[in-house]
């Protein structure tokens, strides 16, 4: 018997910095590395292209990603999970609730 496995995937953990189009996302993934030279801490960051295959991700979002095959050009990853939803001010008002307060324009004759 052959059983075959699957390789472990690469994953990582970051967040939802672009929304570029249908089905695709922009996450920046941060991380600390020490200066060659000086030996500081140095914050850095890596920014992926990433598949939302139900687009159900917004920018500000944390997000779990994971490696993939080459779905297009540039993408590489797809989203595992939404780790952590954006805090959006004004949440208590959903689109909907805006536009059936905002008056629509009467012609008076």
């Amino acid at each position: 018997m052959s059983t075959s496995t699957r390789n472990k995937r690469k994953d990582l953990i970051g967040f939802v910095t672009s929304r570029s189009g249908d089905k695709s996302i922009k996450v920046t993934v941060p991380y600390k590395a020490p200066h060659p030279l000086y030996h500081k801490v140095v914050n850095r960051k890596t920014v992926v292209h990433v598949h939302d295959e139900k687009n159900e991700t917004k920018v500000g979002d944390k997000v779990e990603i994971m490696e993939t095959r080459p779905i297009s050009r540039l993408k590489r990853w797809r989203v595992i999970r939404v780790i952590e939803a954006a805090v959006v001010a004004g949440n208590a008002i959903s689109e909907k609730d805006v536009a059936e307060t905002v008056p629509t324009k009467t012609t008076q004759a």
